[in-house]
């Protein structure tokens, strides 16, 4: 095979091209690094700000005083059912409402994107919808949590781009002269050709249900019911202000340095999980954003 012989401007070209978009990634990997090195230093190096590239005085205390309190399972627990509960919800009332959506036969189609579009940009507000909740008795209960924004308007209109795209009306029509029913069609044909726009919605309403706090901050009153991230802030809320409960001047700077250990300790609990998850999206998540990436 023959080579095509690159000339000194092309090059030149790459390199500088090549070290600025590695000045850009190391802009954006730089944090996330520190706060990997900064939750296992000593926190008295992070606070003088002595750490910088590699960890100095490698200590777990952080993650021990994390793990060492019981509600961190609990909220483990509680984020897990809601996140893989509320994502599946998520993606199938997503998927049975943008098939439809997708077919030109359908009826009315453009009068309901009309208004699932103005539902994007108006809402009744906080009070009205806490009033809801309230009144269908899903106050304090697990299922406002998996329930609640069930459905996100952005990504009906991804997957009905996807759909268009990839699912044509002539399969279906010749699925149909085989006797095939429109929710048949729907499980072992549509399903199974759209795990690519599946994984983007997994992903994003996954990463919606793993960080929510706010909706189990107005809705949920038990703590037992509270997900990982609001533990967590309650954790980091208790240690910082057990600095502001003392007088001893000792004390207040011990309990401030562990605070500030804890607080890189809690961003690394709470990211890890979905950065474990990402890699096995990624090929799916990259085609299903590509695909839905024009939408009409």
């Amino acid at each position: 095979m023959k080579t095509i012989k690159r000339s000194k401007e092309d090059l030149i070209f790459d390199m500088i091209n090549y070290s600025v978009l590695g000045f850009f990634l190391l802009i954006v990997l730089y944090p996330l690094y520190f706060v990997v090195i900064a939750s296992i230093s000593n926190p008295n190096d992070v606070v003088s700000g002595n750490v910088f590239v590699l960890p100095k005085g490698i200590t777990l205390e952080g993650y021990e005083r994390i793990f060492r309190d019981t509600r961190i399972w609990t909220g483990y627990g509680n984020t897990l059912l809601y996140t893989v509960a509320g994502t599946t919800l998520n993606v199938i009332l997503t998927m049975m409402i943008a098939f439809p959506l997708s077919r030109k036969y359908f009826s009315g189609r453009k009068w309901i994107m009309i208004i699932l579009m103005i539902t994007m940009y108006f809402s009744g507000g906080l009070i009205p919808h806490y009033l809801l909740v309230k009144s269908l008795g899903l106050r304090d209960t697990a299922m406002a949590m998996i329930i609640l924004g069930a459905v996100g308007v952005f990504n009906i209109i991804i997957t009905r781009t996807f759909l268009e795209s990839n699912i044509s009306e002539e399969l279906e029509q010749a699925a149909a002269i085989d006797g095939c029913s429109p929710f048949r069609f729907f499980i072992t044909m549509v399903l199974p050709l759209s795990k690519a726009v599946m994984a983007v919605l997994a992903l994003y309403y996954g990463v919606g249900h793993w960080n929510d706090y706010f909706k189990a901050m107005i809705f949920l009153n038990s703590s037992e019911k509270f997900p990982l991230q609001l533990i967590l802030r309650s954790i980091l809320i208790q240690s910082q202000n057990m600095s502001a409960m003392t007088e001893d001047i000792t004390l207040v700077e011990e309990t401030r340095i562990i605070a500030e250990q804890i607080k890189y300790g809690v961003i690394i609990v709470a990211s890890v999980p979905m950065l474990l998850l990402y890699p096995f999206l990624q090929r799916y998540f990259i085609k299903g954003v590509m695909v839905g990436s024009i939408k009409g």
